[in-house]
């Protein structure tokens, strides 16, 4: 024990100490200070912009383009009958709503059959259960829309979705233009923190990657791509374990653009346990590391260097996760041993608090923004203050632990369908 107290002692006086220990407590206020200065230009560029540009903006073509509404589904019985409401009732003049079933051992095809029967749903059913990637693949086909929005089958959209989506596809270089996910269940503690996440994180990010030129992923959950586009790329990859990080980044290496449309708004389920989450966020960290691996070679080549800002943050991210993991460890051995850590107080001192200020700053900053889409989220801003109570460290131990094993591991042939909302 002496031993284990001896080199932490030590350790704490190293310059590799030093660096992670400044590095930990000014990267989370360097980045908040630039994701809200970013997002808010984004705000008054894009969402306040005056109504006559905003007009022409969301004006469609005529004839307005068809879509497919496409519904990639696996055991959701419980929830594909409101997805197919909420899809049926979109405000868009020329649009076909299609469900890809992909082998589904409970009622979900039974569900889907009296919209069948209507003609109101077309169904192409998979036999053979290969995962989110290849039903989307194998439906493409199928398809008589140019655009495709691909949505969750647990996930309730707007009836305006596609005229607010739709449009941005006169320009030639979009490929995929992004949502903006809600969330609708809010009964457990983690579900309302996880409200303020995809508002004053996810949707603050967002923003901010549009003014840097390049966004690092698309909501998997909501989003519509130009079917051209996915063609040129090869299709989705059945081996990734995020679909979604993949395509954003091959798309973009190939000089497609990708858009955010705050005004898209879809309602979806989210994890309500911690094992749910854990669930949900290890299978995010195994495709961000799988995505580095096959993509970093981005930060070599100059032709992309409006990427490197979004590559370079992901990087930086992990890096701050590895540093509070080790340092928080570190710290909790000392107090245990007795030994007073070296820049740290079990009680929040002054740069301690400067940090969770910051945090809160952007959470309301992202609460603000947000909120002229859904009214209802400023009743849950006060959760916002366990967002970095909790959260982070949550959040830190996961990409720590995940993040390598995607990027070292070899990856499957296919990756299936995973249950995380439990």
């Amino acid at each position: 024990m002496d031993h284990v107290a001896a080199g932490m002692t030590f350790f704490q006086h190293t310059t590799l100490y030093w660096v992670m220990l400044v590095y930990f407590g000014f990267y989370p206020i360097f980045s908040a200070v630039v994701w809200v200065t970013t997002s808010i230009i984004y705000f008054f560029r894009k969402e306040r912009m005056g109504e006559e540009k905003e007009a022409a903006l969301y004006r469609l073509a005529e004839p307005p383009p068809m879509v497919s509404v496409l519904i990639p589904t696996y055991c959701e019985e419980k929830g594909i009958e409101a997805t197919l409401d909420a899809a049926l009732r979109i405000d868009y003049p020329r649009f076909e709503v299609v469900v890809v079933d992909d082998g589904s051992t409970d009622g979900t095809v039974a569900r889907v059959m009296p919209y069948v029967k209507r003609g109101e749903v077309r169904l192409v059913r998979k036999a053979l259960n290969e995962g989110k990637a290849m039903a989307l693949n194998d439906a493409l086909p199928c398809l008589n829309g140019e655009i495709v929005l691909a949505l969750d089958a647990d996930a309730e959209v707007d009836a305006g979705i596609l005229r607010a989506l739709v449009p941005h596809f006169s320009s030639a270089r979009v490929a995929g233009v992004t949502g903006n996910p809600r969330v609708s269940n809010r009964r457990s503690l983690l579900s309302k923190i996880q409200l303020i996440e995809f508002t004053s994180i996810v949707g603050l990010l967002r923003r901010a990657q549009r003014v840097w030129g390049r966004i690092q992923t698309v909501s998997g959950v909501v989003v519509a791509f130009r079917k051209k586009a996915l063609v040129d790329v090869g299709l989705f990859d059945p081996s990734m374990a995020t679909e979604d990080i993949d395509m954003s980044w091959r798309l973009q290496k190939r000089f497609w653009d990708i858009r955010y449309e705050p005004k898209a708004l879809v309602w979806m389920q989210v994890p309500e346990t911690l094992p749910g989450l854990w669930r949900q966020r290890r299978r995010w960290a195994l495709g961000l590391g799988q995505v580095l691996r096959r993509h970093g070679g981005i930060l070599f080549h100059f032709k992309n260097l409006r990427f490197w800002p979004v590559a370079y943050e992901a990087i930086l991210s992990i890096c701050w996760s590895a540093c509070f993991v080790i340092l928080t460890t570190l710290w909790i051995l000392s107090y245990s041993m007795g030994i007073p850590p070296v820049g740290a107080h079990p009680i929040p001192n002054f740069w301690g608090m400067i940090i969770a200020t910051t945090c809160i700053v952007q959470l309301t900053v992202g609460v603000v923004l947000d909120r002229h889409y859904d009214r209802s989220i400023l009743s849950y801003a006060g959760f916002a203050v366990l967002y970095p109570m909790i959260y982070w460290a949550l959040m830190s131990t996961i990409a720590v632990l995940f993040t390598p094993v995607g990027y070292f591991r070899r990856r499957p042939k296919i990756t299936l369908w995973k249950t995380e909302r439990k």
